[in-house]
């Protein structure tokens, strides 16, 4: 399974967005720190959720990094969140 399908199925799970796009952005970021190579360096990720209502934009913010978990936010150099 791919870094883009683990991201999805971990935010599915945890939200169960109205809407989820998962977009890797490695591409536009080729050549700059933080590019391993690896091809999954950079993400954005959109979601629409219920789950995020009442929420403030940091703990929407850490709510995805705490669904993501170590093992996903170690693997990343950097995630692009718009969370509503």
């Amino acid at each position: 399974m791919g870094l883009e399908s683990e991201i999805h199925d971990r935010l599915e799970a945890a939200f169960a967005p109205r809407t989820l796009v998962v977009e890797n952005e490695s591409h536009r970021h080729a050549g700059h720190a933080g590019d391993d190579g690896s091809g999954e360096s950079h993400w954005k990720v959109t979601i629409e959720a219920e789950a995020f209502a009442g929420m403030s934009r940091i703990a929407r913010h850490r709510a995805v990094h705490g669904a993501l978990g170590p093992g996903i936010m170690g693997r990343i150099h950097a995630l692009s969140l718009d969370l509503s």
